[in-house]
């Protein structure tokens, strides 16, 4: 990849550099001394990103239950159907972040929203039209989350050219946050909006966030120009981007931290719909709800993180774990268990969201803007790549044994994922920069 005449930050600073940040097209980022919010395009965002995350998560509850109530979809089928939503960071995970680090980031992020908006509205007509099959669904999922790799990549790789690298820790703060009231609004709504009128309309409410989201983001006055085109290979490209992220020792330990995480998240998170529906009886609102909880604990986790590190420093914040928690969920039931599994939801989302403010600033932080991309697709390739597996082993587990040890194999996995930040030197680090 041929360098851009400028220099790239340090890689393991022992003090935060207090200039601001150069982009990779040569213009300076605004300095993140002071509120984030004072950035106009970081505002736009913002506002982008949660009627984003207000469609994925309506989504995320009316899909499955799409399936189980209108198609009479089985454990392995809904298992396929997780898997399937994720399955596009496999396939393309790698090449996205090298084709993010050649384009102009809004144009990305605007075409991924109008492509989910056009997907999900399918659904609803051809549910009116009585044409849905399993089939469509399972292309829908693919081709939504194929969109959805562009907008992650895309999203995470242009904050710290809006805020500045300083500005980071705030920034992902907000969007962190942003994520959990999401989680609570957008999963607790699609519960009730599925109960209430139907899985297809809550699709239908999906597919306007997703477009209402794009023309938000037409209001983004700029995003900094890619470095001039590059004669390098994609394939050495995207090379250079793993060895970025698992030749560096912090940066390869949080990898495997998130991505047991994800792992045991997805093998637990998928059967729940199931459980919920088909082994106890309960209603989609109550699925709706016990999600909710989860979105609770990650607007914690989110607000509570930068506090706390600094108390404590970045290091053992990150090593303290409140995931042995999930080993309390698989005891779901009716009446005080239900209560009981709800809060121990709370608490290993509450360690998600703390370790998703951290974790990402702290990479940001580390990687230089020309492999920014590179590096949030390589994480994104391996933690959802992650969540594809444990959603599908998930669904074959559940129909080879039982659905409660798919339950307790999920939460055993959640339960170990502090063990690669105690083996590495995150935990000697005092704050993001050093």
């Amino acid at each position: 990849m041929t360098s851009s005449p400028r220099r790239r930050p340090e890689r393991r600073s022992r003090t935060l550099r207090t200039t601001p940040e150069p982009t990779p097209g040569g213009a300076t980022a605004p300095s993140a001394t002071g509120s984030p919010w004072r950035d106009q395009d970081f505002r736009t965002l913002f506002g982008a990103a949660a009627l984003n995350q207000l469609g994925t998560n309506t989504g995320h509850v009316a899909v499955p239950l799409l399936a189980l109530t209108a198609l009479d979809a089985g454990p392995a089928q809904v298992g396929t159907l997780a898997a399937l939503s994720t399955l596009a960071f496999l396939l393309i995970g790698l090449p996205a972040g090298a084709w993010v680090d050649r384009l102009r980031t809004r144009g990305v992020l605007v075409a991924a929203d109008l492509a989910r908006a056009a997907l999900f509205a399918s659904l609803p007509l051809a549910w009116w039209l009585d044409v849905l099959t399993l089939g469509q669904l399972y292309a829908v999922v693919l081709l939504a989350g194929c969109a959805t790799v562009f907008c992650d990549v895309g999203s995470q790789s242009v904050l710290p050219q809006l805020v500045g690298r300083e500005g980071l820790v705030r920034a992902n703060t907000a969007m962190v946050t942003l994520m959990a009231a999401a989680n609570i609004a957008g999963r607790g709504a699609g519960g009730a909006l599925v109960a209430a009128l139907t899985a297809p309309f809550a699709l239908a409410c999906s597919s306007a966030a997703y477009l209402a989201s794009a023309l938000r983001l037409t209001a983004i006055r700029s995003t900094p120009a890619p470095a001039p085109a590059a004669r390098t290979p994609l394939t050495a490209q995207i090379r250079e981007g793993l060895q970025h992220v698992l030749g560096h020792p912090e940066l390869r330990a949080l990898t495997l931290a998130a991505t047991l995480n994800n792992l045991g998240g997805a093998v637990l998170g998928t059967m729940l719909p199931v459980l919920f529906v088909r082994e106890l009886g309960l209603s989609p609102a109550s699925l709706g709800l016990f999600w909710a909880a989860g979105g609770v604990g990650l607007l914690l986790g989110a607000r509570l993180a930068r506090p706390f590190a600094a108390r404590v420093g970045y290091g053992r914040a990150l090593l303290l774990s409140l995931t042995p928690a999930a080993l309390l969920v698989p005891l779901l039931d009716r009446g005080p268990w239900l209560w009981l599994a709800g809060g121990a939801w709370l608490l290993t989302m509450m360690k998600i969201g703390s370790d998703n403010v951290l974790g990402v600033s702290l990479r940001q932080h580390l990687t230089p803007d020309p492999l920014m991309g590179r590096m949030n697709a390589t994480f994104r390739f391996t933690l959802t790549g992650a969540l594809a597996l444990g959603s599908a082993t998930s669904g074959l587990l559940a129909e080879l044994t039982t659905l409660h040890t798919t339950l307790w194999t999920g939460a055993t996995l959640l339960a170990l994922s502090w063990t690669p930040v105690a083996l590495s030197p995150l935990t000697r680090r005092r704050g993001v920069g050093g």
